[in-house]
């Protein structure tokens, strides 16, 4: 709801509480007078010209409010003008029926009443106030909600964005570095490789601005990374892939497979010489996608590396950030075999 909006609906509501007053006030007025013997027609006047002064009087102090919000220290002053236009309507009430009334007796009746008549206008200015300062404050809160929840909605989209572009450049500077290495000896390969890195990292510019993507998309995307991988390890690299037909229409985090598979390869093929076998695991366990990628782990070989694991600790943190759970990345051993597991809740239908 706009602005402009939520002003004329809380008018709107101000004007309907004022009529409200004004009808309710008659009808209550009007019928104790006549319990105690008033003649209607003097009844009907009192009534309505009393119930006309507490509605303007009810609008004042609520279009005051709209103005001013007072602070929670500073509530006195909203009871001081209770109080004030309590006082005003009574005399003006008075005033106002000794033009239209002239019946002597009925004229001190109304200047005996003015006490109660002063205390009933308390009652309904007062409740006036009160629904315009609790209105102000729920709308208050409410705006600050927004706008804590934008502004961790931004931070959130941030770090997300930040722990992205971060996960490019290591694999960036490897895959240049193969590109040197190959441009003397194999000119034609390391031609294939620049066209392949460009078509890689056009895609990945593509979906900086898409949080979620089918896994369709995402495995065509890896598909390029492991051409570019592929280039640089030969006939070493194997990675297979299996596909639950369950899973084809599910959706998950973009480019969030590609940091797990990097680090799969880093770890199974580095400071090995011989074929390596990656497998990429993908099935559907509803409401879940689950993802797995289980290499070769030599427990000595992955000592003698200095790595800071950014990898994995980048896929937490954005399923973390994602989804707001801690428990979606999974890693264990089993047999020489490093399996890390990413477990994507789906949207519902």
């Amino acid at each position: 709801m706009g602005f402009s909006q939520t002003i004329q609906t809380k008018f709107k509501l101000i004007l309907w509480s004022c009529i409200a007053i004004f009808l309710g006030w008659t009808c209550i007025q009007t019928f104790i007078l006549f319990w105690y013997d008033i003649p209607i027609y003097l009844a009907i006047i009192d009534s309505v010209v009393s119930a006309s002064i507490y509605a303007i009087s009810s609008y004042v102090i609520a279009n005051a409010l709209h103005y001013y919000q007072p602070e929670k220290d500073r509530y006195s002053y909203v009871l001081v003008w209770i109080i004030f236009l309590a006082s005003l309507s009574a005399f003006c009430i008075k005033w106002s029926l000794q033009l239209l009334i002239h019946n002597e007796d009925y004229l001190a009746v109304i200047l005996h009443s003015l006490p109660l008549r002063g205390l009933a206008g308390s009652l309904l200015i007062g409740g006036m106030a009160i629904m315009n300062v609790l209105w102000n404050s729920q709308k208050s809160q409410s705006e600050q909600e927004k706008r804590k929840s934008d502004a961790e909605k931004l931070a959130r989209e941030a770090e997300l964005y930040n722990l992205r572009q971060q996960l490019q450049p290591h694999f960036l500077f490897n895959s240049l570095n193969s590109i040197v290495a190959l441009i003397g000896r194999q000119p034609e390969t390391a031609k294939k490789m620049v066209f392949q890195l460009s078509d890689f990292l056009r895609g990945t510019l593509r979906k900086d601005d898409q949080q979620f993507i089918p896994l369709q998309e995402e495995l065509d995307h890896l598909q390029l990374y492991l051409d570019i991988e592929k280039v640089r390890f030969g006939h070493r690299l194997d990675v297979r892939t299996h596909v639950d037909e369950r899973a084809t229409d599910t959706v998950l985090p973009a480019m969030i497979t590609q940091p797990l598979l990097e680090n799969a390869i880093k770890y199974g093929l580095y400071d090995t010489t011989g074929k390596v076998i990656i497998d990429i695991k993908i099935h559907l366990q509803a409401p879940f996608l689950i993802v797995q990628i289980e290499n070769p782990y030599d427990i000595e070989n992955t000592l003698s590396k200095k790595s800071s694991g950014f990898g994995l600790r980048s896929v937490q943190r954005r399923l973390f950030l994602l989804y707001g759970r801690t428990d979606l990345l999974q890693t264990k051993t089993e047999n020489h075999t490093f399996i890390v597991t990413i477990t994507i809740p789906q949207p519902h239908d």
